[in-house]
């Protein structure tokens, strides 16, 4: 199937001149209002670019990074244009990857799809069957939904996408780095009229770029550039800090922070650094694939609005995440490549922000870590750090050589240890 060879291309909202309202992109005045009442006034460059394609009725093929306003630029034009739907016959379908972005992505509509008396609802894996049920039974209009889950109500006869005219693909190469395309494919080829289709990811090559091929009918593509996001516009800290110390120098830059998102690499490990933190004074939720969904949602939403200041969350659950306004990122564990760093790291530098990104290296972990800055391109000094140094209160101070501290909170052998690697490295 052939593509257009129309190529927009805005280098972080320059370059392309966006329109100075959501009026001039085609969109109604009702839902203009509705942002208005969102405080979205002016639109990012990958919702200037999309959405008055999207209102045309064409496929649109988006390449933009989590964070850069891709749920308004594909969901306006998909309230627009989203009609009353018989039951259990959704008229416009949205896939995404995780159960966090499937909820996320029906808070952010339901305002616009309200506004026209639509009904949206979410279906999605780790809780009862039963409330999705009665909502798809009851009529549902815009339908968010995980692979998975929507794989099994349709085989259970409780929905079919035979009538959908409207589809959105979003965060398609994470579908892709999970799995999921051919549950994807599977649910596409149900879909028996000609869908509108609609999607967006960071990354259009490899499996993605074949779904592209096969499904959507001579796309329309258009590509936000975002790599300096994801590394020059960030402020990049690695501390090297001593075991015993660790939770404490974590602390001690979360109580400067008002958000913190951390991560680490397991479920137990998160756990653990919850109820550490607590021992310190720091208020912090887990968020990882063993706890309830019912959990997790609360715990996300505590997060957004500010009530808990500190997240300490695995790379899976947070897949997909768009949490605005985020602080600072720690890497309590150092990410294992560049791509989970880079990953990690982009949910500090949203819409253009410069972020800070803090990672805390043990003493047997600095040569994974100074091959990991060769691979993102970062040359910054990985340097000691004890929890009783007052420059951690402003984590981008930390930028060279501290005065040698040892912190009393060390024991005696930690303290010889520490000594001992100082006089091996003066050597």
């Amino acid at each position: 199937m052939t593509e257009t060879t129309q190529s927009v291309v805005a280098r972080n909202g320059c370059g392309t001149e966006s329109p100075s309202g959501f009026t001039e992109l085609g969109v109604s005045p009702d839902l203009c209002a509705s942002l208005g009442e969102a405080g979205i006034e002016e639109p990012f460059p990958i919702q200037a670019l999309t959405i008055p394609d999207a209102l045309s009725g064409l496929d649109v093929c988006g390449k933009a990074k989590t964070g850069s306003g891709k749920t308004i630029a594909f969901g306006i034009p998909l309230v627009q244009l989203t009609a009353r739907a018989e039951r259990r016959l959704p008229h416009s379908l949205v896939l995404v990857p995780t159960r966090e972005l499937a909820v996320q992505v029906k808070r952010e509509l339901t305002p616009h799809a309200t506004r026209r008396d639509l009904r949206i609802a979410t279906v999605y894996g780790g809780v009862s069957m039963a409330d999705q049920i009665k909502a798809l039974r009851r009529g549902v209009d815009i339908l968010v939904a995980t692979p998975g889950r929507l794989i099994d109500l349709i085989e259970r006869r409780e929905v079919s996408v035979a009538e959908v005219k409207i589809l959105v693909l979003d965060e398609a190469d994470q579908m892709s780095d999970m799995g999921f395309l051919p549950q994807v494919d599977r649910i596409l080829r149900d879909i028996e009229s000609k869908a509108q289709t609609m999607l967006f990811s960071a990354t259009l090559d490899g499996m993605v770029g074949n779904l592209v091929r096969i499904h959507l009918r001579d796309p329309v593509h258009h590509e936000v550039e975002s790599d300096s996001v994801t590394v020059e516009e960030m402020e990049h800290r690695f501390l090297h800090v001593h075991k015993m110390d660790k939770v404490k120098v974590l602390a001690r830059v979360a109580r400067a922070h008002d958000r913190v998102l951390v991560f680490v690499r397991t479920k137990i490990g998160a756990d653990r650094l919850v109820r550490d933190l607590a021992a310190e004074g720091v208020q912090a939720s887990g968020l990882h694939g063993g706890k309830h969904q019912t959990r997790r949602e609360k715990t996300l939403e505590s997060f957004m609005r500010g009530d808990t200041p500190v997240l300490v969350a695995t790379d899976v659950a947070a897949r997909g995440l768009h949490i605005e306004a985020i602080d600072v990122v720690v890497h309590y564990d150092p990410a294992e490549d560049s791509k989970t760093y880079l990953h990690r790291s982009g949910r500090t530098a949203r819409a253009g922000e410069t972020g800070l990104v803090v990672t805390l290296v043990l003493w047997d972990q600095v040569y994974a870590v100074k091959r990991l800055e060769k691979q993102i391109g970062v040359d910054a000094p990985i340097v000691e750090v004890f929890s009783t140094d007052d420059r951690l209160d402003d984590v981008r101070a930390v930028a060279g050589s501290l005065p040698e501290q040892t912190p009393p909170e060390l024991t005696a052998g930690a303290r010889r240890r520490a000594m001992r690697r100082k006089s091996r490295g003066r050597r």
